[in-house]
């Protein structure tokens, strides 16, 4: 069922004809024993259920409209509408909203238990599927959104396996553009709009964060390391190079091995070095 147009006219322009007919009506009414007064009465009570047909449309909402159960259209004009007394209204409101979902625990791709939760920015843009394609639009759009989002967690690793990998942690904004993508593929049904989707919390279950906390220090440890190895070699290999080139000083093979040694422990070690002076000769 799609949204459509339905009849309404402006309200300020039905109530100056109302007035205007009640006025020449009321006049007669003092004669008694014509048959005019009788007519007369009978337009009152018409103007008087007329009155029934007004409604008033604030900004971003909507009047959904039925006549006996049928769908007959939905008023988006704002101000003072009226429209035929026999039609019940319901209003559905088309502002933008927020949702934002309980931490629920699921397990990633990897099968480590986490904690997720996310925010939700949506709107309804079809009254129609919204009223008539689900039984309470904004109950569906709570439970499907967790249950895309939990979904969308067990397709994912928390974090990446490989450099180029995608993961929730490491990953974002292309995580959010695949949550919205997994919501509003389920929210098309009720005519809902999602705007914008994003996590507003991620981490590993109580039960194994102190592990994996573990882990990633200790990868975060050795990546420091092999950084600080590979620039200690290329300093070692430069300083090298540079006594050689300005011919400072010539070391054999076992000097160079000595050398080589104790620039890397002064460059690869966590804690300063103490330096030792060698007060005799060269060798």
């Amino acid at each position: 069922m799609k949204e459509k147009t339905g009849f309404s006219i402006n309200g300020y322009l039905v109530l100056a004809v109302l007035l205007v007919v009640a006025a020449i009506t009321v006049v007669p009414l003092g004669q008694l024993t014509d048959t005019l007064p009788i007519l007369s009465l009978v337009f009152l009570g018409l103007e008087a259920g007329a009155l029934a047909g007004f409604m008033k449309v604030q900004p971003n909402q909507a009047k959904v409209m039925t006549l006996f159960g049928a769908y007959v259209g939905t008023v988006k004009k704002n101000g003072l509408r009226w429209t035929i007394p026999f039609f019940n209204r319901r209003t559905v409101s088309l502002r933008i909203r927020n949702f934002e979902s309980g931490k629920i625990k699921v397990n990633d791709n990897q099968g480590n238990p986490i904690e997720i939760a996310t925010i939700v920015v949506w709107s309804v843009s079809d009254s129609a599927e919204a009223v008539f394609e689900v039984d309470d639009y904004e109950s569906f759009v709570n439970i499907q959104s967790e249950s895309a989002l939990r979904n969308m967690a067990s397709s994912y690793p928390y974090d990446p396996q490989e450099e180029d990998a995608i993961a929730l942690r490491s990953h974002p904004q292309t995580i959010s553009e695949t949550l919205k993508q997994e919501i509003q593929d389920r929210l098309d049904r009720a005519g809902v709009t999602v705007h914008e989707a994003r996590i507003s919390h991620l981490a590993y279950a109580p039960e194994i964060a102190s592990a994996m906390l573990q882990r990633q220090q200790a990868s975060a440890i050795v990546a420091a390391r092999t950084r600080i190895v590979e620039g200690a070699v290329g300093m070692v290999e430069m300083a090298l190079d540079k006594l050689q080139e300005k011919d400072v000083v010539e070391l054999d093979e076992e000097r160079k091995a000595a050398m080589v040694s104790n620039l890397l422990v002064v460059l690869c070690g966590d804690k300063h070095t103490q330096p030792v002076i060698n007060a005799g000769s060269l060798y």
